[in-house]
């Protein structure tokens, strides 16, 4: 991802706690921007006499400029069973799902069933109300976006005849496995030949034909065409792990290579295979270093989505020594955002080769045999990472198959039904640790689980303000439609010109619904109301959080129980097509809802 990119989606995002639009809450539908509280029956003091200075107000509107952080409180699993014949169970209810945190049974606090199409009904299109009149009435081809798939080449550490193959699966993806509701975007680790998330599949197919290995430092981490052919896995062995055998192999190749094989020449060739093992090790720790990075930044971006979002890594896999840490990390990162990592292994069905025909060994032939041996021993530890990925994220890992083309549209696609279901912990320890997670079933039933295999606990406690909040960014940055809440999302919009528009959303809230605390003479609640507007490719656009403050009297209340209370929020827009995402939030029960809407301004 470009630093432009990176800069825009960081503004972007900012923009949404930032209240770009600051508006005035009103306290029922009408066509004008800000509306007098008297018209919801409020008390008015003209004169700033006695009345207004012995009661509070009844209604305060606070918009908020804290942006939202990401913390554990909930502890989400998205889950996809499998039967014999690898399908996906379609009729499972909470009650046929068990969690287990480090073997101690969770009660499960929530559950959803989620579907490729599920997120794209959700949504509702914009009301025809009288700001409208007269405006021309949008058509009806956009669909919203509900999947997101990141495509991450590994054009690093793969070899030329692999990068093509995976050039050849990502077209044959793109040309027949996307539908309307998907979103892909291509990205590499180098950070060359990329395009972020789009329906257009002639911007896909040119950076995906601009693939080509590259690479991110001025070493070798192969070993190819080297004197002494010692490659990053036999060079952490004589680096980190002070590898003798590693080392006279490395020595005895260096002797052949270099002093023609004169024994007397045994020091200097061991000083030189020491030397090309260092050179050889840092290449390939700025290669790890980069890769690691790539894929924080893919998961920042992808997690800044609404929708069922996965990335899908092609790479031929790499070592990590020293850097397990990081690799936790990213999967963490991936499990608290709900982001799948797939994998597929670019290699297909892979063997140790006897070195290129073209580039012949330069070590000892004499020493071909354990050469041979830390190929094969390095293939194995190359994989690794791929399955950590996978496995950590519930994702799915495609290997020893030369069939790319349908291995990537299998871990790519969506599956027919996933199962969210989430849990408080009990007794949590603000201490940073790993907590194991299974999941199984109820029933007998003979099937495969994906899911992820664990999380990290916070290293520091958390406010009820701060559980708050996570809840509003987790529902924000979904599509789950929730109804803790008794509301309703009204669209409205109109043309100011040929390039300006001007676009309401009126949230109207049941009142009646709602539990009140009783304090003195008045009843208090709080509400929190996000409204965020994002582009036709899922990219956020703006954003406005209000604060409601109520402490209402009894008569007040009892009217509002009738009436319900309409809260505006407006936005100066340009034309095009805009999700409408709403979240609603309660302080007393912490209830919570959540709303889709879709909105098409005609050029």
């Amino acid at each position: 991802m470009s630093s432009s990119t990176q800069s825009q989606s960081h503004r972007l995002f900012l923009a949404l706690w930032c209240g770009v639009l600051i508006g005035l809450c009103g306290l029922c539908i009408a066509s004008s921007l800000l509306e007098p509280i008297a018209a919801a029956g409020f008390p008015q003091s003209t004169d700033g006499s006695s009345q207004a200075a012995s009661a509070k107000p009844e209604v305060d509107t606070r918009d908020s400029s804290i942006p939202l952080e990401s913390r554990v409180n909930l502890v989400p699993i998205r889950v996809v069973v499998r039967d014999s014949q690898g399908r996906a169970v379609t009729n499972l209810r909470k009650e046929d799902f068990q969690i287990f945190e480090d073997r101690k049974p969770q009660d499960i606090s929530h559950f959803a069933i989620e579907t490729p199409t599920s997120a794209a009904e959700n949504f509702v299109k914009p009301d025809i109300a009288p700001e409208n009149a007269g405006a021309e009435k949008s058509g009806d081809s956009f669909v919203a976006p509900s999947r997101f798939v990141a495509l991450l080449f590994d054009d690093v550490h793969v070899a030329l005849a692999d990068l093509v193959r995976t050039r050849l699966a990502a077209t044959k993806f793109v040309d027949t496995a996307l539908t309307p509701t998907d979103r892909v975007a291509v990205f590499t680790i180098s950070g060359q030949s990329q395009t972020d998330f789009t329906i257009d599949r002639d911007k896909l197919h040119a950076a995906i034909l601009g693939l080509v290995p590259r690479p991110v430092g001025a070493g070798v981490s192969t070993g190819t065409g080297q004197c002494p052919p010692v490659d990053y896995y036999q060079a952490d062995l004589i680096q980190n792990k002070h590898d003798t055998q590693a080392l006279a192999v490395a020595t005895q190749d260096a002797l052949a290579c270099a002093f023609q094989g004169d024994p007397q020449q045994r020091t200097e060739a061991q000083q030189l295979a020491v030397t090309t093992a260092f050179q050889v090790y840092e290449a390939g720790e700025v290669e790890t270093e980069s890769s690691f990075r790539r894929l924080e930044e893919v998961l920042r971006r992808i997690s800044a989505l609404p929708g069922q979002r996965s990335i899908v890594l092609l790479s031929p896999g790499f070592i990590y020594p020293n850097r397990e840490y990081d690799l936790s990390q990213i999967v963490d990162r991936a499990n608290r955002a709900n982001v799948f990592i797939n994998t597929l292994d670019a290699r297909g069905l892979y063997t140790p080769d006897m070195g290129d025909i073209g580039t012949p060994d330069q070590g000892d032939p004499m020493a071909l045999a354990p050469r041979l041996m830390y190929r094969s021993m390095a293939a194995a530890a190359n994989s690794e990472v791929l399955n950590a990925l996978a496995d950590g994220t519930g994702g799915l890992a495609f290997r020893n198959n030369n069939d790319l083309t349908n291995g990537l549209s299998t871990i790519a696609a969506a599956p027919a039904v996933s199962y969210l279901v989430a849990f408080v912990p009990r007794n949590l320890k603000y201490d940073g640790r790993f907590h194991s997670l299974k999941i199984t079933l109820a029933t007998k039933q003979k099937v495969s689980i994906q899911a992820r295999r664990g999380f990290y606990a916070p290293k520091h406690s958390i406010s009820v303000a701060d559980a708050a909040k996570q809840d509003i960014e987790d529902a924000l940055f979904s599509q789950e439609v929730q109804h803790g809440l008794p509301v309703q999302l009204h669209t409205q919009y109109y043309k100011v010109d040929s390039t300006n528009a001007k676009l309401a959303v009126m949230t109207h809230v049941d009142i009646g619904h709602l539990r009140f605390e009783r304090a003195g003479d008045r009843n208090q609640n709080n509400l929190t109301i996000v409204t965020a507007l994002f582009d036709r490719d899922g990219n956020i656009v703006t954003g406005i959080e209000k604060n409601i403050e109520m402490r209402l009297l009894d008569g007040t209340l009892q009217r509002l129980s009738r009436s319900g209370l309409t809260v505006k929020t407006s936005f100066d827009v340009k034309p095009g097509d805009y999700i409408v995402r709403l979240v609603v939030r309660d302080s007393n029960a912490a209830q919570l809802s959540a709303e889709n809407g879709v909105v098409q301004i005609p050029y």
